[in-house]
């Protein structure tokens, strides 16, 4: 399985395969159609405490990647793992994400828990 990443903002292509939305809140001024999403699941974004702390209260990235993964090892690790299981019969997932940083989002981490 190839498992890419992508603003959930830009225009959906075939190539894109099955697409997850992993933000934990719906994208602002996105319609679920435009979105072309195919699964949801926020239960495996970060939590709200450490979102807002993260893109709110100034959180250094080392912080919140290592705050991130810790909770995809504790409290998330069913919902990771679930969500591994589901994703295993598409060749090619795209986890889509609406932070306007390519270097420095979760779902960069998120795809790392799941290839791992």
């Amino acid at each position: 399985m190839e498992i890419r990443l992508k603003r959930v903002y830009d225009d959906p292509a075939p190539e894109d395969g099955f697409r997850v939305l992993v933000d934990r809140l719906w994208p602002r001024g996105l319609s679920k159609e435009r979105a072309a999403v195919d699964l949801w699941a926020k239960e495996v974004a970060p939590s709200t405490e450490l979102r807002k702390a993260f893109h709110h209260d100034g959180l250094p990235w080392s912080e919140f990647e290592a705050a991130y993964r810790a909770e995809l090892e504790g409290p998330t690790r069913t919902a990771v793992a679930s969500l591994r299981a589901e994703l295993a019969s598409h060749p090619v997932v795209t986890l889509l994400h609406a932070v306007h940083d390519d270097a420095h989002n979760h779902a960069l981490i998120l795809r790392e828990a799941l290839e791992a």
